[in-house]
């Protein structure tokens, strides 16, 4: 849908310079709905939608962090600077209690990097580290690769692996509108696979790059030896350099490679999460966090992951603050440091505020791009709660429908805010067209170009408008009028 017909249709709410109290709008004595969530605060969500689509900073914030800063690994320059930027311009934006949450993280560096395939014919392909690996030494590690696509064919290996470079060609389902991406599927031998290999013999290991689509392109993403007595270096290749090896090994010919890696493990090094708010007018003490994680892999610009979940955070409440529509409750902004390889930012945050987290209405995550916004997911441990936020969210859903956001629906919601559900609070992801996410997920191709800015707004009124209902509902968020 258009931004002029979504506008158009929006003109049958209020207008944008029409006051809305706290409490929302009284439901309009036609709607069948009165008494509802969606009557409660229809045109509240018009007024907030029509006017995130009519102009923000959002995409002016989103090319300052990633073409003036690029991308953010933990322990980086470029994190460090991220992190003033983020508190210079919520502090800018007029947002109160703006600050950086120390927290300690792992400081993990690349270095240079390289496969030089020797045999059967002399040619450079393109390779990307997997983050925490171990290094080579100057001169690399040059031996034979093996294919294997999963562990019952490693297995099969056995003894073959030993002194060898296993390659693991396990590929990732296409998209699937009704079962969605498939990572999951390929992911762990990205996460396992090193260790695995390491168990029988092998020097090193590679894998095919965790994404179904490709333009020679490889994609990065954290590993974990676990409690491997013996690590060895870990790379991913590209898809389609991983089908050539996988093709010359099933028809017999030797392929042999020079793995050349320069990383490292450095002692934790500090960083913070960045932290503003708009303060709730009534029950302050009582919080609907919403975010994304601030840091990146060393490729690209980490725009839809994560780079345009920040944003629209930032901007959500921005547009609020605007718009002099302050909600009952608080709503804090946090973005969260060291997401994509220790999550010490999201552990971090709910360890300093553990005495709080009672008060912690709900926390909304942003990490799965920003792309057309579909709706939201959430989760609680307390099931009681959790069925009737599902029930408060489906009526939210009608508030999105200009938006076409309005799939709502039990599922997982984030790793920053996880650490969160043992305190009962209720924890929701927001949801996009998934169908492109992981073509450009943790890999070079990762930039603004990819982030259309239509979507982003789509995605700040979307957020902003459902933060705005949890946070200024007469009842908390996941309790029913009688609790």
């Amino acid at each position: 849908m258009s931004v002029t017909v979504i506008l158009t249709a929006l003109t049958l709410g209020a207008g944008v310079g029409e006051p809305v109290s706290s409490a929302g709008d009284p439901p309009n004595q036609s709607d069948t709905t009165a008494g509802t969530i969606t009557a409660q605060y229809r045109r509240a969500a018009a007024r907030i939608i029509d006017s995130t689509l009519a102009g923000n900073d959002g995409y002016n914030k989103l090319e300052e962090l990633c073409v003036g800063i690029g991308h953010r690994l933990s322990g980086s320059p470029q994190l460090d600077r991220a992190v003033k930027w983020a508190v210079a311009a919520m502090a800018a934006d007029g947002q109160e209690n703006v600050h950086p949450q120390p927290v300690m993280v792992p400081h993990w560096v690349r270095g240079r990097e390289g496969v030089l395939m020797l045999e059967p014919r002399v040619e450079s392909l393109p390779v990307l580290g997997l983050g925490g690996s171990v290094g080579t030494t100057a001169d690399g590690i040059t031996a034979e690769v093996v294919v294997v696509e999963d562990e019952a064919g490693l297995e099969t290996l056995g003894e073959g692996a030993r002194g060898k470079i296993v390659l693991f060609n396990n590929p990732m389902p296409e998209y699937d509108p009704e079962k969605g991406s498939g990572y999951g599927t390929a992911v762990r031998f990205r996460i396992n696979g090193p260790r695995l290999a390491a168990e029988y013999g092998a020097v090193a290991c590679l894998i095919r790059s965790v994404t179904a689509n490709s333009l020679r392109t490889p994609h990065t993403g954290v590993t974990d030896y676990g409690d491997a007595k013996v690590k060895i270096p870990a790379a991913a290749l590209t898809i389609e350099d991983t089908e050539t090896i996988a093709r010359l090994f099933k028809r017999g010919i030797r392929v042999v490679v020079n793995l050349q890696m320069g990383a490292r493990t450095l002692p934790d090094t500090p960083s913070a999460n960045v932290v503003g708010e708009l303060r709730g007018s009534t029950r302050p003490e009582e919080v609907v966090v919403i975010g994304g994680h601030l840091d990146s892999w060393d490729a690209g610009h980490g725009a839809h992951d994560d780079a345009g979940g920040c944003v629209i955070a930032m901007e959500a409440i921005n547009v609020l603050r605007r718009l002099n529509m302050i909600p009952k409750r608080t709503i804090r902004v946090v973005l969260w440091t060291n997401e994509e390889n220790g999550v010490r930012g999201g552990k971090g945050y709910a360890e300093a505020h553990a005495d709080e987290l009672s008060n912690h209405v709900a926390a909304i995550e942003a990490d799965m791009g920003v792309f057309k916004p579909t709706g939201f997911s959430l989760q609680c441990i307390n099931e009681t709660r959790q069925a009737v936020a599902l029930e408060q969210m489906t009526q939210i859903a009608g508030l999105l429908e200009p938006l076409g956001a309005t799939n709502m629906r039990i599922g997982g919601s984030g790793v920053d805010i996880d650490p969160m559900k043992p305190a009962g609070v209720v924890l929701m992801g927001m949801r996009v067209d998934g169908s492109k996410y992981f073509d450009y997920h943790h890999s070079p191709a990762d930039t603004i170009d990819k982030v259309d800015p239509e979507h982003l707004s789509q995605n700040i009124a979307a957020l902003a408008t459902v933060a705005y209902v949890i946070a200024d509902m007469p009842q908390r968020f996941g309790e029913s009028s009688t609790d």
